[in-house]
């Protein structure tokens, strides 16, 4: 199940929105099969690895990180596929939460006299395919928030400078960390003030995560490195009702996919842009700010995941905080993450938080 883990998540940014599901093939104790959700989320997972199993999937074991589907969509059910191939035993990580499935695959299976465990590494399988059950549960894709700063919390300086307080080593780490997510997503202001191109680089990936700016005004510079590339890379704008039709009129031609928002106060609501993002298909997104970005989705309790990468050198207090203002009185009203992980990036370190997800 490892293994079958392991190969899922190759998936991950590639698939939506369907689940990165990973599957391996026993026969004889030799693995014969190994397959994961292919990019664009077909074919799936059992698919690919009875395929490469061929005839020795007859009587062999299927380990799947999640339960098959055993709904007709765009493919055959993959709950059939295993039955068809002569599938003895499936053993399986978790069920299903899509209302299509939930429980209907294994129940599939065990009509056709496969014996099914599940269980298997539950809770890793479960932090794998958040993403797929936040949206099938709750019509949201899992949030990542990173924010990378000084020692004293500062992302830029007073004027607004801010590359490069992190390393070679921890900005080649966030690209990867892109390329695991379906989307990435930043504030308005971090969108003027870095002129970002918010693409995976370096690492030889061959399809992008999408890229979503928030902006309720719209007000985003039209000769920026989002503009001239919106054509090239997928670029969505979550904009408020009340955004200028030129400007719309101009993002889409440009080739940008504008999503209208509601407001919230003096911003895009939070969690309404997240609803949008799922509906859209999105899973998973990974926030790099800026500082109001976060703090709306820190308030509106959204961030399921937190990564920060600290530098050694000290901005001040007249620098830019790292989060906006929350407006807390009392520390027990902030949200507590779990620590999961910290190490040292180059001459940075990086800190992993994380929180119960189902």
């Amino acid at each position: 199940m490892a293994l079958a883990l392991s190969l899922g998540r190759r998936g991950m940014g590639l698939c939506w929105p369907n689940p990165a599901v990973g599957c391996v093939v026993v026969q004889g104790g030799r693995i014969v099969g190994r397959g994961w959700t292919q990019p664009g989320g077909r074919p799936h997972a059992e698919t690919v690895a009875l395929a490469q199993a061929g005839a020795q999937a007859k009587g062999a074991t299927a380990y799947v990180t999640l339960e098959p589907c055993s709904h007709q969509g765009k493919t055959p059910p993959c709950a059939q596929a295993l039955i068809e191939a002569g599938i003895s035993r499936v053993v399986a990580a978790i069920e299903d939460s899509d209302p299509r499935v939930s429980g209907q695959g294994f129940e599939q299976l065990r009509r056709s006299g496969i014996d099914v465990r599940t269980g298997v590494m539950a809770e890793q399988a479960a932090r794998d395919h958040a993403g797929f059950f936040l949206r099938t549960e709750q019509g949201r894709p899992l949030v990542t928030l990173k924010l990378a700063s000084s020692f004293d919390g500062r992302i830029a300086t007073s004027t607004g400078h801010s590359q490069w307080i992190t390393g070679p080593e921890a900005r080649r780490s966030v690209h990867a960390m892109r390329a695991r997510h379906d989307a990435v997503m930043v504030g308005a202001g971090t969108a003027r003030a870095d002129d970002p191109s918010l693409t995976v680089r370096d690492l030889g990936v061959a399809q992008q995560p999408v890229r979503v700016v928030i902006s309720r005004h719209l007000d985003l510079p039209l000769l920026s490195q989002l503009a001239r590339t919106a054509k090239d890379v997928p670029l969505w704008l979550c904009h408020g009702p009340g955004a200028d039709i030129e400007r719309l009129k101009a993002w889409e031609g440009l080739g940008a996919k504008l999503l209208p928002c509601a407001v919230r106060g003096t911003q895009v609501d939070a969690a309404d842009i997240l609803q949008q993002l799922g509906s859209a298909g999105l899973t998973r997104v990974f926030c790099e700010g800026g500082g109001a970005l976060a703090a709306s989705l820190l308030a509106a309790d959204l961030v399921d995941e937190l990564i920060g990468f600290t530098a050694g050198l000290g901005i001040g207090a007249d620098g830019l905080p790292m989060i906006g203002t929350l407006g807390l009185t009392r520390l027990e009203q902030a949200l507590r993450y779990q620590l999961i992980e910290t190490r040292q990036v180059g001459q940075d370190v990086e800190h992993r938080w994380t929180r119960s997800l189902r």
